[in-house]
């Protein structure tokens, strides 16, 4: 297990053996995401108010009472931003202004990203540092460990990086109009986005293996609705697809982990996210079409089996079911899930409304299979 580990408690083993897709005694609870105060309260046994006061010890200790195992994405003041009853005084602008200019059509993004992103992308991979990014990987990942404790795994999440669709900047309705209408610039931006994540994960790489830390990482980027995906596949072909594949080669040829979030419907991108290297999946939104079942039995490229967060629908089951549906679903992800490298969570955030009963019934049942032996073959 190596000198990292030797200090670890018994759910951080597991997580670490799951994730290197060795039998385990037992199945480990991935990360549990809850953003309702008063439920973060409850399950680390503090007082109303007290998640406010210290979020980072108050999260902490609530995953730490929830069994969880391994914890990719820190988001322990990320629930500060809504109230017990979701998002509160939302501002109703609705304009976007970037580095001065107004972002109101596809040709203000094109002029935006030709003015500021391309130069300053070009700027960073001319100036880039690998020393200094991968202190600051290995600073950060050193810092949230001493957090969580000893038996809780923290592996990566974020510092991996690779092309984006800029939805988020831009906003959709501008940037895919832009999308659609200047693709030479579109390609462009995701071609030198590709060159820098290239030179970034070669030295978050570096930086994992020299510290010794998880050969793991989470890729997270929303690129699919219920309906599929979000651009034409043959679009995504041109340039993103050979960008992506490069950018994190670094990784792949390091031999990484390296799961993406499943939103919306991503069967049709699935075949090609393992042909580039991916050999695990995290999320699911089995309402959309994503086939849990069928993802569990693929193989990576290298042959190695796939390395699964399954979740307990956090649409479905747990906001609109009953405990024992929760139940239900727990042994259905099991029973479904691979041999070896399967994690127990939620299939992304669990927002406030959600009942406890039905959050309790999850941790009951997430705490008896990393209990207990659990032949799924």
């Amino acid at each position: 297990m190596g000198g990292y580990m030797r200090n670890f408690g018994n759910n951080a083993k597991m997580a670490y053996d799951c994730i290197n897709r060795r039998e385990t005694s037992g199945i480990p609870t991935g990360l549990l995401h809850i953003m309702e105060h008063s439920i973060i309260e409850r399950i680390a046994k503090a007082s109303p108010g007290d998640y406010k006061k210290d979020p980072h010890g108050i999260y902490v200790k609530m995953l730490q009472n929830a069994g969880v195992c391994m914890v990719d994405q820190y988001l322990a003041e990320n629930p500060l931003r809504i109230g017990n009853k979701g998002h509160e005084n939302i501002s109703n602008d609705s304009g976007i202004i970037l580095d001065g200019m107004v972002i109101d059509s596809p040709e203000a993004v094109i002029e935006h990203i030709e003015r500021f992103k391309i130069p300053m992308l070009e700027k960073s991979i001319k100036d880039f540092n690998a020393q200094s990014c991968a202190q600051a990987v290995i600073n950060t990942e050193s810092r949230t460990q001493q957090l969580l404790g000893d038996d809780i795994l923290k592996t990566g999440y974020g510092n991996i990086i690779f092309p984006i669709l800029s939805y988020a900047a831009y906003g959709y309705e501008n940037y895919f109009m832009a999308y659609a209408l200047y693709p030479e610039v579109i390609d462009k931006y995701f071609t030198l986005q590709g060159v820098y994540a290239k030179k970034n994960n070669q030295a978050v790489v570096d930086a994992f293996i020299k510290a010794g830390l998880p050969k793991y990482h989470r890729l997270d980027h929303d690129m699919a609705s219920s309906r599929g995906l979000l651009v034409d596949w043959h679009t995504l072909k041109r340039a993103w697809y050979p960008a992506f594949v490069e950018s994190i080669s670094p990784a792949v040829k390091a031999d990484f982990t390296l799961l993406w979030h499943c939103d919306g419907n991503l069967m049709e991108i699935i075949p090609y996210l393992l042909e580039a290297g991916v050999n695990g999946f995290q999320g699911f939104q089995y309402e959309d079409g994503m086939d849990y079942v069928k993802i569990c039995r693929l193989r990576a490229k290298d042959n190695k089996s796939m390395v699964i967060q399954a979740g307990v629908s956090v649409t479905r089951e747990l906001p609109l079911g009953t405990s024992t549906d929760v139940a239900k679903q727990i042994k259905f992800l099991v029973e479904n899930g691979p041999k070896t490298g399967l994690f127990l969570s939620f299939s992304s955030s669990c927002t406030p409304g959600v009942p406890y009963e039905n959050i309790k019934a999850a941790l009951e049942g997430f705490e008896y299979y990393r209990n207990h032996k659990y032949n799924r073959f």
